[in-house]
């Protein structure tokens, strides 16, 4: 069997453009693409230069409850971002203006989670 790599996660969001600079305030990420997409809406991919998460919006989505995605059937539950410093990647996330909870050490490793302004969770975790 060849080797499977992760490429990108596609994701609605209420405004692409926002959350891509958002990510890419936090980690260091750019634009890869922008432009209009499917059902007349538009999508802005942002990443690194082998992997990228695309984010989608048509009109005005409806806003997910905190947690409510880990009840429903087909949705992801979080964005998990590997980084080598997560002390500095916490200080550049309160910084942003955003609240960080759930920090646990376990192995392999360390992490703290976030939720964004449509209320996505993200892990942000580290191996070293």
């Amino acid at each position: 069997m060849s080797k499977a790599i992760l490429e990108h996660i596609n994701m609605t969001v209420s405004d692409p453009d926002k959350t891509a600079d958002m990510l890419s305030d936090l980690f260091g990420w750019n634009v890869r693409w922008s432009g209009d997409s499917i059902h007349g809406g538009r999508s802005v991919h942002v990443g690194n230069e082998s992997d990228y998460v695309a984010l989608y919006s048509v009109g005005k989505p409806r806003a997910l409850d905190e947690n409510e995605n880990y009840r429903l059937a087909g949705a992801v539950n979080h964005l998990g971002i590997l980084v080598d410093d997560l002390a500095a990647a916490e200080k550049r996330i309160l910084e942003y203006g955003i609240k960080t909870h759930s920090h646990q050490t376990y192995e392999p490793g360390s992490r703290f989670y976030f939720h964004d302004h449509d209320g996505i969770e993200y892990e942000v975790v580290s191996y070293a």
